[in-house]
């Protein structure tokens, strides 16, 4: 039987075993043993058992009496009872641990050991606990054996019974946002900030960036020496393209950077707030590069921005406008005329966090522009 040293020097060494705080433990062990007892006695759910936090006399007693009886006489019946519903207690206290703490770290970046695949889930050991990599949040392409090493961020936390169940991605956007700011120190120290990244997994990234520092070029900074930093960054993710770009306030600079590697003139995109779109007019020589194979560059762009891009030559325009029944006026340099609309900041139909993460079908082979990963990796 345990005397009280005993039972205290056991509660110390399960609150640090478990990290199960002490008062949680005590309280397991009250309900614990006041369901042996009943048991034992044949008692109400009015008795009540007090274990003393700094002596750990045990005290039980209900509304008439107070019972004098030793832990040893319960019998083997009521002792299983005790361990049951301590042993139960005991596993909640556990899960609620672990769930407050990864709940806390929810888009944040973990480190995990590939163990085992369960289906289409793979099962990633944490250290206390295991991690489950859907599917649908892998990247296709994206090959992995038990003993592997993995990253990716915390997706969604929730209780499963006694377990807690982690789910965690490496299709996300925030993970390129997490990995550069481990590789580049001015994000961590908040000098360059990482105004929105759009993904699609396993082949290409925009992410566009500022400088809070004027001396600071927020786009050398993340490419670093010869690509040295984002070249870790795209070892990471296996291959994928990352496009890093500049972030302005207007919406005409942000569309024009948020097309390249295209070359586009900033007189020649004609927002139209209304419908909350844009037309971009390109020399026919840039209208591939503009679009992207399948439309993945505009796609991109039109993410990053938050408004709809439609990419046009001048003859395209041209003839969309006479079949329109519209009369064309052009100014000196040949270009059309078209009614302005006010130029709003891009943040005014910025999309929110859920809608710059919404999958679009993905593909291969676009070229790299002038601020592209690509570039960073001819550069090494």
């Amino acid at each position: 039987m345990l005397n009280t040293e005993d039972l205290l020097r056991m509660i110390d060494v399960i609150h640090r075993d478990k990290d199960i705080p002490k008062e949680v433990i005590f309280l397991g062990l009250e309900e614990a043993l006041a369901a042996g007892v009943r048991k034992r006695l044949g008692a109400g759910e009015d008795l009540v058992v007090t274990i003393g936090r700094a002596d750990g006399a045990i005290t039980i007693e209900d509304e008439e009496e107070e019972y004098e009886i030793e832990l040893a006489e319960l019998g083997r019946i009521a002792a299983q009872a005790v361990k049951q519903v301590m042993m139960q207690k005991f596993r909640e206290a556990e899960r609620d641990v672990l769930y407050d703490d990864f709940e806390a770290r929810v888009g944040q970046l973990v480190n995990g050991i590939v163990q085992r695949f369960e289906g289409d889930e793979l099962v990633i050991n944490l250290g206390r606990v295991e991690a489950y990599l859907p599917k649908e949040e892998r990247v296709r392409g994206e090959q992995f054996s038990p003993g592997d090493r993995i990253r990716g961020i915390v997706l969604e936390v929730r209780k499963d019974g006694p377990r807690v169940r982690i789910v965690v991605s490496r299709a996300h956007p925030d993970l390129v946002r997490r990995l550069f700011e481990l590789e580049v120190p001015e994000i961590a120290d908040g000098i360059i900030e990482i105004k929105r990244v759009v993904r699609e997994p396993g082949y290409r990234t925009k992410m566009a960036v500022i400088s809070q520092d004027p001396k600071i070029d927020c786009i050398g900074a993340c490419v670093g020496v010869r690509g040295s930093r984002i070249k870790a960054v795209i070892d990471e993710l296996r291959g994928e393209r990352i496009d890093i770009i500049r972030w302005s306030d207007s919406l005409e600079t942000l569309i024009m950077n948020g097309l390249k590697p295209a070359v586009i003139h900033i007189d020649n995109i004609f927002p139209d707030v209304d419908s909350h779109s844009a037309v971009v007019l390109v020399d026919e020589d840039q209208q591939s590069l503009a679009i992207g194979k399948k439309g993945q560059n505009v796609r991109l762009a039109s993410r990053l921005c938050g408004w709809d891009i439609d990419i046009k030559t001048r003859a395209e325009f041209e003839a969309d406008a006479l079949d329109g029944g519209e009369a064309l006026e052009f100014d000196e340099e040949g270009n059309p005329i078209v009614a302005e609309a006010p130029a709003e900041a891009a943040s005014a139909g910025a999309p929110t966090a859920e809608a710059t993460e919404e999958a679009a079908p993905a593909d291969r082979g676009e070229p790299a522009g002038s601020e592209t990963a690509e570039e960073a990796r001819n550069e090494v």
